[in-house]
Formats: C-alpha cells, sequence, structure tokens
C-alpha cells in the first residue's frame, strides 16, 4: 500500500504541471499513466508536430514541452507508475483506495484525473500468438532503440510512425516494411526517403501483406506474411514492430460513479472537483461551461485543484496563498538556493 496525498492520473502535460502545483504547496503525488513514458498523447500522437499556443512559448512540440515540464518537477521526486491502468476508485472513509491493474494499490485523500480523453492503447495485430512474444521481441512502441541494433525487425504499418522508424532503425538494422495496403501514408520528404533507401537495397518493403502465422517455439525467428490474394512469403525476423495507431478508451472510469457528459467529466470551476468530495478531474477530460480543451486551460484547472487537495490533505492547517517570486518556503522546496 502506497499513501499519498494525492494520485494523479495521467501524465501528459496538464498532469505534469499538477504534480508541479502540489509539489509547490508541499503535497506529494503519485503518478499513474498506462503509457509507457510521460507526455500523455502530446508525446504519442504528435511528440514532432509544433505547439504555437503555450504561453511566453512561440513554438514547441510535445516532446520539448514534456521535457521541460519534467524538468519543472524534477525537485518533487515524485514516483511514476507507467505501463499501469486505474481500475478501481474506491472510497475508505476520508481517503481513496486506487489500485491498478497490476495490483497496485494507493491510498490518498485526493485523486485528481488528468486523463486526457482517456487512456491510450496501441492497436494491436490480432494474433493470439503473438502475445506471448509482447515485450520480448514484439512492441507496439519504441522506447530504447540500442535494443534493435544489428537486428532483423519487420515493421508493420502504413502510418508516419511506421515510417519514421523504418528509416531511424535501417541505420543500424535490418529492416522490412509491410503494409496491408500498396501505398503509404506519410509526409512526402519521408516517403522519398524510404524509396531511396529500398532502391539502394537498404530497406525491403512488402506490400499488400499481412501476418498470418509465426514460427512456434519460444522465440520469435519466423513469420509468415499473406496477401489479400492468397499469395504467402516467409520472412525470417528477430523483432516485430507494430504502428496502427492508438484506441483511446475512458475505460473503467465510467464505472466510478462520476457525473459526465458525452465522455467528460463534470466538474465544479471553484477547484475542479467532481460529484465525488476528492475525485477531481482536469485537463480535457473534465467539463464545464465554457470549456477550453488548451493545454494553458488545463494549466489554470490544475492550479485551483491544487489548493483544495491542500486543504484535504492538511485539515488541521490554514492555506496561504504564495508567490514564488518571493516565497522563501517555495524556493526551498524548488530546490533553489537563497542569496540572503
Amino acid at each position: 500500500m502506497i499513501k499519498t496525498d494525492v494520485v494523479i492520473i495521467g501524465a501528459g502535460p496538464v498532469g505534469l504541471f499538477t504534480v508541479h502545483q502540489l509539489g509547490i504547496k508541499g503535497l506529494k503525488a503519485e503518478i499513474i499513466d498506462n503509457l509507457n513514458k510521460a507526455g500523455g498523447q502530446c508525446i504519442e500522437l504528435y511528440p514532432d508536430k509544433p505547439i504555437y499556443d503555450i504561453p511566453a512559448i512561440p513554438e514547441c512540440n510535445g516532446k520539448n514541452l514534456t521535457d521541460e515540464l519534467l524538468k519543472q518537477i524534477k525537485p518533487f521526486n515524485s514516483n511514476f507508475h507507467f505501463n499501469e491502468r486505474v481500475q478501481e476508485v474506491k472510497q475508505v472513509e476520508n481517503n481513496w483506495l486506487v489500485k491498478t491493474n497490476k495490483n497496485k494499490e494507493f491510498m490518498a485523500p485526493n485523486v485528481i484525473i488528468a486523463g486526457g480523453v482517456g487512456s491510450f492503447e496501441p492497436r494491436k495485430i490480432s494474433l493470439e500468438e503473438l502475445t506471448k512474444h509482447e515485450g520480448k521481441s514484439v512492441f507496439y512502441s519504441v522506447t530504447n532503440k540500442e535494443l534493435f541494433k544489428n537486428k532483423k525487425i519487420c515493421i508493420f504499418g502504413g502510418g508516419d510512425s511506421a515510417l519514421d522508424w523504418a528509416l531511424e532503425l535501417s541505420k543500424k538494422s535490418n529492416v522490412t516494411l509491410v503494409h496491408r495496403r500498396a501505398e503509404f501514408r506519410g509526409a512526402p520528404h519521408t516517403l522519398n526517403e524510404i524509396e531511396k533507401l529500398k532502391k539502394e537495397g537498404k530497406i525491403s518493403i512488402l506490400t499488400p501483406y499481412q501476418i498470418n502465422s509465426i514460427n512456434d517455439g519460444d522465440k520469435l525467428a519466423l513469420i509468415e506474411l499473406k496477401s489479400e490474394d492468397g499469395k504467402t512469403k516467409k520472412v525470417e525476423t528477430d523483432v516485430i514492430l507494430g504502428f496502427f495507431g492508438l484506441i483511446m478508451k475512458l475505460g473503467p472510469i465510467a464505472e466510478w460513479g462520476l457525473n459526465m457528459t458525452k465522455k467528460t467529466i463534470d466538474v465544479r470551476t471553484e477547484d475542479y472537483q467532481t460529484n465525488k468530495p476528492g475525485i477531481f478531474a482536469v485537463g480535457d477530460i473534465c467539463n464545464y461551461p465554457g470549456k477550453l480543451k488548451l493545454i494553458l486551460s488545463g494549466f489554470h484547472e490544475a492550479a485551483l485543484a491544487s489548493v483544495e487537495c491542500f486543504k484535504r490533505a492538511r485539515p488541521n492547517e490554514k492555506f496561504r496563498f504564495q508567490f514564488t517570486t518571493s516565497s522563501k518556503e517555495i524556493q526551498q522546496r524548488l530546490g533553489i538556493k537563497s542569496n540572503d
């Protein structure tokens, strides 16, 4: 059992800034996300696409923003629990018991849902035999490209992610790109690079094919591909990478008894609390009159929610609003050395 002041569900930009707002008030947070890294949809859907509406930052992308937010909350040493999804939230007196799909349990007076549009799950190849190889030789994202160095890799998919990783991994590995259609969907310059590598013999392309079967045994070594007209082709491979996009699901949140409107959670704007005292919702997942689905709106919501979280976590202490520019207490929490 992990006891803390606040459990944050979601490690996207708004979830990360929530950590900051809680941290400067002296509150501890545990962050849970079913993805394998921080950043949420910013990282999963558009890590390199420009964002132009973050205050004081004329232009950045999802990766830049996530990196800076992680740097901003580093002084608080918060724990992240990646690849986990919250399955159950249950009230225990004035606290909430939070359980994940990996049987991890948390106890906190506050839960902040910063889940964007819900949980992101990769679309997977519909071949049951691949399940036992997931995380060993079958992957749906790349967290460390060095793991694939000098390997035979089959990349499945026809969009930007599949094409980009085919280009990147072909520098140090033997890459075969497989797509169920004859044409790829990607940026023109990327498609040109892929075609160039194909002509140079640095990458193999097989279309239109889908995976049909794999070899028996504990180690992936051979796959069979099949086209729509029934043609089959066997390909040796050490690794399968699948890039078919993400499925966005509200998941178990819908079963927690929260008031909802069109798959978003209704909140009051004084503190972004739901109809359940101690459960808050911030970012794209919350709903109220005039709501704008902007990152900066989520930052504002997080700031107000953190105040009520303090009052619930420290009922015997009076909340004192302080400016980061002048508060020695906050600056100490941020690790800033005083010049006095």
